[in-house]
């Protein structure tokens, strides 16, 4: 195998994201055997689901939530009065968000196993905020955790 410059290491560690799909795209366009490749490695990276990251990060994301935020957001808008523990409801959907398109992200590569272990990190995560979360937010969105965990 050619040993790499570092022209080409230096351009690896410069391209964007969008870039770097883009490029991997073209790959798998022209090469069947680097199509299948890429599907591979795609499938072994993505299998590594952590129940317990997941729980953590979608805690630390709910505990982060600042009372004053929904303080901030909720009130008299152009469109009327949004009251506090509504914009607290949707802040808390907001922080779910990505992790509950991430889920989906699996169910939609079949990957039903991977899937439901993210589905479970999720759940664990809310339990956690719940039972454990000091946060000052959590007084204004009582239902929240109750409601997302169903």
């Amino acid at each position: 195998m050619p040993k790499r410059s570092n022209k080409t290491r230096n351009i690896l560690d410069e391209i964007s994201a969008d870039d770097a799909l883009a490029i991997l795209r073209l790959l798998a366009k022209e090469d069947p055997k680097i199509a299948n490749r890429i599907e591979q490695i795609a499938i072994e990276y993505l299998s590594g689901v952590d129940i317990e990251d997941i729980a953590s990060q979608v805690y630390f994301d709910l505990d982060s939530i600042e009372v004053e935020e929904v303080w901030d957001r909720s009130g008299r808008t152009r469109n009327g009065y949004v009251e506090p523990t509504e914009m607290a409801f949707q802040m808390f959907e907001d922080a779910l968000d990505p992790f509950i398109e991430e889920m989906k992200k699996y169910q939609k590569l079949s990957m039903f196993a991977e899937a439901k272990e993210y589905c479970i990190g999720i759940l664990k995560g809310i339990c956690k905020f719940e039972n454990e979360s000091t946060s000052e937010y959590k007084d204004w969105a009582v239902d929240a955790p109750s409601e997302f965990f169903g």
